[in-house]
């Protein structure tokens, strides 16, 4: 059974929160997990922007299984791995996700101009195109709460505020 107990703290655990940061701002895209309608797993990736509260935003078409998945249901995780060829073990890949409460936001509304604007800046024209598609759609994927791996007995919870703290497992309880 699985704790949160801080063993790593001050700027050990600084660095560690650090490094979570480090990975996801490496990222130009993030896997996407939605559920659909009859309760199977639909996975994908797709490019986001981050804001300062740690939102992910991501625009996506209809002709995706997750546009439906969050329309229907507005729970999903998101996921950022480490580069298999920057891993040296693969049982200890560097890695984050985050269970998300998503919310579209409308089209035409300040919100929805603002953080397209910022994808353009990002993405390029090809964010222009897709705007003009009326297929496609602005969620916001808001963390609940998520863990980060390091490697080996080096996982931390998140906590939706952002906190991190170190997870380790009580053997006695086993």
């Amino acid at each position: 059974m699985a704790k949160d107990v801080s063993i790593i703290e001050g700027e050990a655990l600084a660095a560690i929160e650090k490094g979570c940061h480090a990975l996801i701002n490496s990222h130009m895209t993030l896997m996407l997990s939605t559920l659909s309608e009859d309760g199977h797993p639909d996975i994908s990736y797709t490019p986001y922007l981050r804001d300062e509260d740690g939102t992910f935003y991501v625009f996506i078409s209809e002709l995706a299984h997750h546009t439906p998945n969050l329309i229907a249901n507005p729970v999903c995780s998101v996921l950022f791995a480490a580069s298999e060829s920057d891993t040296k073990n693969m049982f200890a890949r560097e890695r984050a996700f985050f269970r998300c409460s998503s919310k579209e936001i409308p089209r035409g509304t300040e919100a929805c101009d603002t953080m397209l604007d910022r994808m353009t800046e990002r993405f390029g024209n090809t964010v222009e195109l897709l705007r003009q598609l009326n297929d496609f759609h602005l969620f916001a994927l808001k963390p609940l709460n998520g863990q980060y791996t390091v490697g080996f007995g080096k996982a931390f919870s998140i906590a939706a505020d952002g906190t991190f703290a170190h997870i380790v497992i009580d053997k006695k309880a086993k």
